[in-house]
C-alpha cells in the first residue's frame, strides 16, 4: 500500500474522506472506528449493531468528534451524514443503502449475518471489506464472483494474519520465488477441548476484556483453522496434513522446520498453509526457495542465510488497526488487497469437542460443543465433512464420540438459513452442475 498515506491526504484536503459503514460494533469494529479518528480521509460515518449501545459506544470510545444520531430509516441516516453527523443504527440495511457510504465493512464474525450483509452490500453497489473470516472461508468465492459480476469489489481487510501472509505471499510470487509454506504464530497454548465454560479460560477473557467464546476460538485452534484456510483459499496452497503440523518453533528457525523431510524438516510437499506454535506470534511467515547459485550468493550477503530455503517474517500484524487501509484502497485506487480464488481450496470442518449424543444442538465456533480443523475441499466433500460455518444450530441425529469429524450425516442443519442456502448454490457451482450464465439468478434469490 505504498504512497496511500499520500492519497487519503488528498482526499482530505479535498474534503471528500473515504466514507466507511460499519456492520458490527465488538471489540474489533470499535478498533476501527478509533483509528479512523487518527486517520486524515478516511472516516466511518455510519455504525450498525444489534445492541445500538454498542454503536453508541463505538463512537465515544474511538473519541471520535460530532454529533452522533440514531437512524432507524435510509432517509434518517442521510439526512443526518449529509448534515455532518455520524450515525448508528440497529438494521445492517440502512447502512449498506446509504448514499454517503463508498464501502461496507463486515465485522460481526457471524457466518450467518456475514453472509446476509455481503449479499445485500454487494446489491446497493457497495465495495466490501470482510474483518468476518468465518464467512469467507465458507462463501467467500461465490461472493467474490457476485461482487465482480455487480461491479463493486471484494476484499478480505488487512491487519489480520490472512491478509498480513498474503502480502508475503505476493512479494515473494512476484520476485520468483518457490512457496514453501505460508504461516502464522499461535499465540495461545492449543487446547482442543478448552470450553467457555471452563473456571479457568472464563476468569483468563476477563482479564482480557474478551468473550469467553472469543478466547476458546483462539485457544482451541479454530481461529488458526480458519486464518489459514482463508490464505489457502485465495493462493492456492494446501494444508500438508490434516489440522497442519503446529510445531513448537522459534521465529529464527523457521526455515529449518518448514522444509521438505528429504531436506530435514516436517513437510510432505512444497507449497503449504501451516502454523507454529511458540515464540512465532504475533508474526506471520513464508518461507520459500531458490536454487539459483547467483541469488543465494546474494542471500548470504543480505545475511539471509545459505538457504536454498529462507524466511520471511512480519514481525506484527495489527487487527483492525489496519483494516482501513484495505477500506481506502477499495475506493481510491479500485484494487483488492486479498480475495478468494473461484473455488475452496480448503475446507474447515467441525470435530465434536466432547461426547455428543442424539438431540445435542452445535453451538458456534469457540463454544463447547466442537472445534474445528482443515483438510483440502475434495477431500472434506468426499467424506461429507460439516463445514464449520454451517454448524452453529445443527442437531444431531445420532451419538459421535470425541475427537470424531462431524459429517453431514451425523446433523440435520439450522434453517431457514442465508449462509446455507449461499452454500449449497457454491458447492454446485464449484463442481460445475450450475452455469456462470445461471448463477447471477440463482444468487439473486437467495
Amino acid at each position: 500500500m505504498i504512497g496511500l498515506n499520500g492519497e487519503l491526504a488528498a482526499r482530505a484536503a479535498e474534503g471528500r474522506p473515504v466514507r466507511i459503514g460499519l456492520i458490527g460494533a465488538g471489540q474489533m469494529g470499535t478498533d476501527v472506528v478509533a483509528e479512523t479518528s487518527m486517520m486524515r480521509g478516511v472516516e466511518v460515518v455510519a455504525t450498525a449493531d444489534i445492541d445500538v449501545t454498542r454503536a453508541w459506544e463505538a463512537y465515544a470510545i474511538g473519541r471520535v468528534d460530532g454529533d452522533v444520531v440514531e437512524a432507524s430509516t435510509l432517509r434518517q441516516a442521510n439526512a443526518a451524514v449529509a448534515a455532518g453527523r455520524r450515525v448508528c443504527t440497529t438494521d445492517y440495511r440502512v447502512v449498506v443503502e446509504m448514499d454517503a457510504v463508498d464501502v461496507v465493512l463486515e465485522a460481526t464474525g457471524v457466518p450467518e449475518v456475514g453472509t446476509r450483509v455481503a449479499l445485500a452490500a454487494i446489491r446497493a453497489g457497495k465495495h466490501l471489506a470482510m474483518m468476518n473470516v468465518e464467512t469467507d472461508i465458507t462463501v467467500g468465492p461465490v461472493l467474490r464472483w457476485y461482487a465482480d459480476r455487480k461491479g463493486v469489489l471484494y476484499a478480505l481487510a488487512a491487519g489480520d494474519e490472512p491478509a498480513a501472509c498474503k502480502e508475503l505471499y505476493d512479494f515473494a510470487d512476484a520476485l520468483g520465488f518457490e512457496i514453501v509454506a505460508a504461516g502464522k504464530g499461535k499465540n495461545n497454548p492449543l487446547d482442543r477441548h478448552a470450553k467457555p465454560t471452563d473456571p479457568a479460560w472464563s476468569r483468563e477473557a476477563a482479564r482480557r476484556g474478551l468473550s469467553p467464546t472469543m478466547l476458546i476460538e483462539f485457544v482451541d485452534g479454530s481461529k488458526t483453522m480458519v486464518e489459514m484456510a482463508a490464505v489457502s483459499n485465495a493462493t492456492g496452497l494446501v494444508p500438508d496434513v490434516r489440522g497442519m503440523h503446529g510445531p513448537v518453533t522459534h521465529r529464527d528457525i523457521l526455515e529449518q522446520v518448514f522444509r521438505l523431510k528429504e531436506d530435514g524438516g516436517i513437510l510432505n510437499r512444497s507449497g503449504v498453509v501451516d502454523f507454529g506454535v511458540g515464540k512465532v506470534a504475533p508474526g506471520v511467515f513464508l518461507i520459500v526457495r531458490t536454487d539459483h547459485p547467483r541469488l543465494r550468493e546474494a542471500m548470504v550477503l543480505r545475511d539471509m542465510g545459505k538457504g536454498p530455503y529462507y524466511t520471511l517474517f512480519r514481525p506484527y500484524h495489527l487487527c483492525s488497526i489496519e483494516v482501513p487501509l484495505t477500506c481506502a484502497q477499495l475506493v481510491i485506487r479500485g484494487t483488492s488487497n486479498m480475495a478468494p480464488l473461484d473455488r475452496l481450496v480448503s475446507e474447515v470442518f467441525a470435530v465434536a469437542k466432547q461426547a455428543l449424543r442424539r438431540g445435542d444442538v452445535l453451538d458456534g465456533i469457540g463454544g463447547a460443543t466442537f472445534y474445528s480443523s482443515i483438510d483440502r475441499y475434495e477431500v472434506a466433500r468426499e467424506e461429507r465433512l460439516l463445514p464449520v460455518g454451517l454448524a452453529k444450530g445443527a442437531r444431531l441425529v445420532r451419538d459421535v464420540l470425541m475427537d470424531t469429524p462431524l459429517t453431514y450425516d451425523d446433523v440435520v442443519l439450522h434453517e431457514p438459513s442465508t449462509v446455507l442456502a449461499l452454500r449449497r448454490l457454491q458447492d454446485r457451482w464449484m463442481v460445475g452442475e450450475i452455469e456462470g450464465e445461471t448463477l447471477p439468478a440463482a444468487l439473486e434469490a437467495v
